[in-house]
C-alpha cells in the first residue's frame, strides 16, 4: 500500500489550524451538544454550521431526515463525475464545487473521506500532449513545418495513464482543499490491502490517524499496478475491490462510516434503464427490490455500471452504512448535491433497510391520480352524495374529532403562538359551520364537471364544445388549521380532482381522524383513494418537486410558508397569497356610526385570519374629530396595539410606537394607522404597501366609492363592508381552498370554479383540413350555438 500525506507550507499542522478549525478538531473527542449549535462561519453560498454529530455505528439510518446526524462520510466520485465529456482531462469546475462542499461538511465537525477516479483521464491528457509534442517535433525535422499531417494518437494503456496522472490529480486536490485551510492525504490501495490482515490493519490505522488530525483522506485504487478484475471473485460475505464502487463500499464498512454518497452521471436508480419511456426514479431502494429493476449498460467511462453500484450499496448497507446514489454532473444541482443529501433532501436514490408501513408519497400521488379520474367519471349526484355523507360524519363523530383536537392543543401548548393555537382549535360551532359549508358545496356541484361553456359550429356537421374538467391532482399544504382538511376535500370531490394533503404535525391527531372520515365518505362509491394524507417524513420542499404527479399546489398557512413553497415549486403552479395586508380607507365623508363597527369587526373579530385588517388609512380632515376619537377609544377597549405611520406620527406630540414597516401582516391585535390627504393617495398607498388581498373604503359618497372600487387593483375591493367578508363561505361558495392574489386562472376566494379547467371536444364526420383549402369543398362557418342552461337551484 502506497500512502502519501500531502502537506503545504513548513509550519506544523496543529499551528496551521485556524481557531475555528481547532474547535472543530476538538469536537471529535468531545461531541457537540445541541445547546452549542450556532452559526460559525460562512465563506461560500453553502451554509456552514456546527451540528450535533454522534451516534453508535452498527445500524444504517432508516430515513433521509436522519442523514443530517451522519458524522463519518465517504464520498465516491465516479469517472463520469471527475472527467470531461471527451474523457481526456478533468472537469475542473465540477471538482472545485465538490471540494467546496466536502470542505463545508469537514468544517462542520464531520469526518470526510473521498474515493476518487480520474487518474487515468488526467494521465491520458498528459500523455497525449507529450505524444503530440514529440510527433510534431519529429515531423518538423523530417518534413518541414508546412507539411505536418494529421497525427494519429496511439491507444494508450490504462496503467501507464494512471501512473502519469496520479501525482497531478493529487496536486490538484491539494491546491483546491488548501483554499479552505484543509489538508488532504493520498492513499492508493489494491485488493490485497483488504485481504491481507496486516495490510488491512495498517490501512485502518492510517485512515483513523488522518481523520483524528482533521485531514481528508483521498483514496483510489492503484490503477498503475492493479490486475484486471476477475469475474465472480467476491469472497464469502466480503466484496472484492474491482472498481471504485466496491472500493468505496469496502472502505465505508471497514471505517464504520455513517453515510456513503456515490456520485455518478445519472439521477439515481431507475426501475428500468434511464432514458427509456417508462423509466421512473426510485426514491428509496430496499434490499430484495433488485428483481423489479432492469439494469442498463455501464457509464461512458469507468469500470462499473449501475448494477455494480447497487451491489456495492447493498453490501455497505448490510454492513451498517447508509447509501445514497445521486447525479454529480448535472450543472443545476452539482453545486449543492452533497450538502443537500446530508441535509436529508430528496436527492437521488436512498438505500434503506426499513420499509415504511404505508405507501410512499409517490405511490400516494399515483393513487390520487387514479382515484381522481374515477371520481370525475361519477355522476354529479354521486359526488354530491359523498359530500353530504362527509357532512353527516362530521356531526355524528363530533366527540371523537374534538377529543383528537384536544390532544393536539395539549401538545402544542407553550410551543405555538396564541394566534396559531386559535387556528388549531376546533369547536362544536366550527364543526357545525363546516357541515353547513359542505352541504352548500354539494348543492353547487351538480353541474360543475362537464359543464358546456361554449359551442361553435365550425362547419357543417363539425361542432366544437368547450367543457369544464378537473385540474388533476392537487397538493394542499396547510398549517395549524385542521378544519381546512374537510373543506378542501369536499371541494376536490365536487370538482373531480385527486388530492394530496400535507398538514402540520401540530394538528396530526385532528387531521388523522378527519382523513379517516373523508375516506369513509368516499368509500360509498368506491373512490376511497382519491384523497390521500401524506404522513411520511416528506419535507415540503421535496413534495414541491413532484412535478410529474402534482398539477397544482395550494398553500394554506403563514406568509413564510407560502413564500417557501413558491420558491421551492419546480414546474408546478402555486395558487395562493404570500401575505394578507388588508387596508381600510376612512374617507372624509364616512359615517360616524358605521366606521367604528367596520374597524372593530375587520380587526378584532379574528385577528389571526388572512383577511383581518392590518392598516387603517384615515383622511387628514378626520383627525381630532369625534369620529377619530371614537375609533381610537374602541381600539383601546379592544386592547389593540397601535403603530403610527410616518405621517400620522408627525401630527402627534406623544405618538404610539412608530411602525417599522408599512408592509406588515401582524396576525394579532396590532394595527398600523396612517394619514392620507385624498382617496387617490389612499389608492397609491395600497398599491405600494398592500398585498392585493382585500381593501375597503368607508364613505357615504357613492362617486368616491366607485372610484375606489374601480381603481384599487386587489382580489377583493369592498365599500362599507368588513374585510372579513373575503371568504368562500361568506361569498356563498360553500368553502374555499384559499385566497389567490395572482392574476392567472383564479383570484380572490377560490372555491369550486377555481379547481376546474377546460378541454375542447370536436365532433365531426370524416373532416380533414384540406377540404377547407382555397380549392376545397367546405367553408368555415364559426357559428356560436346556444349553450345548455346551467342549473342554478
Amino acid at each position: 500500500m502506497l500512502s502519501q500525506i500531502c502537506r503545504s507550507g513548513f509550519q506544523p499542522f496543529n499551528q496551521r489550524l485556524l481557531p475555528w478549525a481547532q474547535s472543530t478538531a476538538l469536537s471529535r473527542s468531545h461531541p457537540v451538544q445541541p445547546s452549542t449549535i450556532r452559526n460559525v462561519r460562512s465563506w461560500s453560498n453553502i451554509p456552514f454550521i456546527t451540528v450535533p454529530l454522534s451516534r453508535a455505528h452498527g445500524k444504517s439510518f432508516a430515513h433521509r431526515s436522519e442523514l443530517k446526524h451522519a458524522k463519518r462520510i465517504v464520498v465516491k466520485l465516479g469517472s463520469a463525475v471527475v472527467t470531461r465529456g471527451d474523457e481526456c482531462g478533468l472537469a475542473l469546475g465540477r471538482l472545485a464545487s465538490i471540494v467546496e462542499q466536502v470542505s463545508v461538511l469537514q468544517n462542520q465537525g464531520r469526518e470526510m473521506m473521498l474515493v476518487t477516479s480520474g487518474a487515468v483521464a488526467f494521465g491520458k491528457q498528459r500523455l497525449r500532449h507529450e505524444i503530440l509534442l514529440s510527433q510534431s517535433v519529429r515531423q518538423a525535422l523530417h518534413s518541414g513545418q508546412n507539411q505536418l499531417k494529421e497525427m494519429a494518437i496511439p491507444v494508450l494503456e490504462a496503467r501507464a495513464c494512471a501512473a502519469a496522472g496520479q501525482s497531478g490529480l493529487m496536486a490538484l486536490y491539494e491546491a483546491m482543499f488548501t483554499q479552505y485551510s484543509i489538508c488532504a492525504a493520498q492513499i492508493l490501495v489494491t485488493n490485497l490491502d483488504f485481504h491481507d490482515e496486516q495490510k488491512r490493519r495498517n490501512l485502518n490505522g492510517t485512515l483513523h490517524e488522518l481523520l483524528r488530525m482533521n485531514i481528508v483522506p483521498i483514496v483510489n485504487t492503484n490503477d498503475a499496478v492493479v490486475p484486471p478484475a476477475e469475474p465472480n471473485s467476491d469472497l464469502q460475505g466480503v466484496i472484492s475491490v474491482k472498481d471504485n464502487d466496491s472500493l468505496a463500499a469496502r472502505l465505508a464498512v471497514e471505517m464504520k462510516t455513517d453515510l456513503l454518497i456515490v456520485l455518478s452521471d445519472v439521477e439515481g436508480l431507475f426501475d428500468s434503464p434511464p432514458g427509456s419511456d417508462d423509466a421512473k426514479l426510485i426514491d428509496t431502494f430496499y434490499p430484495g427490490d433488485q428483481q423489479s429493476v432492469t439494469f442498463g449498460t455501464k457509464s461512458r467511462v469507468g469500470m462499473g455500471g449501475m448494477e455494480a453500484k447497487v451491489k456495492a450499496a447493498l453490501w455497505a448497507l448490510q454492513g451498517g452504512t447508509s447509501v445514497v446514489i445521486a447525479n454529480g454532473t448535472h450543472p443545476k444541482v452539482s453545486g449543492h448535491v452533497i450538502t443537500d443529501i446530508v441535509e436529508g433532501k430528496k436527492v437521488g436514490t436512498f438505500f434503506s433497510e426499513v420499509k415504511p408501513a404505508g405507501p410512499t408519497v409517490e405511490q400516494q400521488g399515483e393513487m390520487a391520480r387514479s382515484g381522481g379520474r374515477t371520481l370525475a367519471t361519477l355522476e354529479p349526484e354521486q359526488r354530491s352524495e359523498i359530500i353530504h355523507h362527509l357532512a353527516d360524519l362530521l356531526t355524528d363523530h363530533r366527540d371523537e374529532i374534538l377529543s383528537a383536537n384536544k390532544k393536539d392543543l395539549e401538545e402544542a401548548e407553550g410551543r405555538l403562538a396564541p394566534p396559531l393555537l386559535k387556528r388549531l382549535s376546533l369547536s362544536t360551532s366550527k364543526l357545525n359551520s363546516l357541515a353547513i359549508g359542505l352541504r352548500q358545496i354539494a348543492a353547487s356541484s351538480q353541474d360543475s364537471v362537464g359543464r358546456v361553456l361554449r359551442r361553435i359550429r365550425v362547419a357543417k356537421n363539425l361542432e366544437l364544445e368547450q367543457v369544464t374538467v378537473p385540474i388533476g391532482v392537487l397538493l394542499v399544504i396547510f398549517e395549524s388549521r385542521p378544519d381546512c382538511l374537510p373543506q378542501v376535500a369536499a371541494l376536490a370531490i365536487a370538482s373531480g380532482n385527486g388530492l394530496l394533503l400535507k398538514g402540520g404535525k401540530e394538528a396530526a391527531h385532528s387531521n388523522r381522524i378527519l382523513h379517516v372520515l373523508t375516506q369513509e365518505a368516499l368509500s360509498i362509491h368506491g373512490v376511497k383513494e382519491a384523497v390521500q394524507l401524506v404522513n411520511t417524513r416528506e419535507e415540503v420542499e421535496d413534495l414541491c418537486r413532484l412535478d410529474k404527479m402534482i398539477d397544482l399546489i395550494i398553500p394554506r398557512g403563514s406568509s413564510q410558508l407560502v413564500r417557501d413553497i413558491q420558491k421551492a415549486a419546480k414546474g408546478i403552479p402555486v395558487m395562493g397569497h404570500s401575505e394578507g395586508i388588508c387596508h381600510m380607507y376612512v374617507d372624509s365623508e364616512a359615517s360616524v356610526d358605521k366606521t367604528s363597527r367596520l374597524v372593530r369587526d375587520s380587526k378584532c373579530e379574528y385577528p389571526a385570519a388572512c383577511n383581518a385588517l392590518e392598516t387603517l388609512l384615515i383622511h387628514r380632515d378626520l383627525l381630532r374629530t369625534p369620529l377619530f376619537d371614537q375609533i381610537i377609544d374602541m381600539l383601546r377597549v379592544e386592547q389593540v396595539k397601535i403603530h403610527a405611520g410616518p405621517k400620522f406620527a408627525s401630527y402627534l406630540t406623544f405618538s404610539p410606537s412608530e411602525v417599522k414597516s408599512l408592509r406588515t401582516e401582524y396576525g394579532d391585535l396590532e394595527l398600523c394607522i396612517e394619514v392620507v390627504d385624498s382617496v387617490q393617495e389612499a389608492i397609491d398607498h395600497i398599491h405600494k404597501y398592500g398585498s392585493s388581498h382585500t381593501d375597503v373604503i368607508v364613505t357615504e359618497n357613492e362617486k368616491t366609492a366607485e372610484f375606489f372600487l374601480q381603481h384599487v387593483d386587489s382580489a377583493c375591493v369592498f365599500w362599507n363592508a368588513s374585510t372579513r367578508f373575503s371568504d368562500g363561505y361568506r361569498f356563498g361558495l360553500g368553502a374555499e381552498v384559499g385566497i389567490s392574489t395572482s392574476r392567472i386562472h383564479a383570484r380572490g376566494p377560490v372555491g369550486l370554479e377555481g379547481l376546474l379547467t377546460t378541454k375542447w371536444l370536436l365532433r365531426g364526420q370524416d373532416h380533414v383540413v384540406s377540404d377547407f383549402s382555397e380549392h376545397g369543398t367546405l367553408k368555415y362557418l364559426h357559428e356560436n350555438l346556444p349553450v345548455p342552461q346551467r342549473n342554478t337551484n
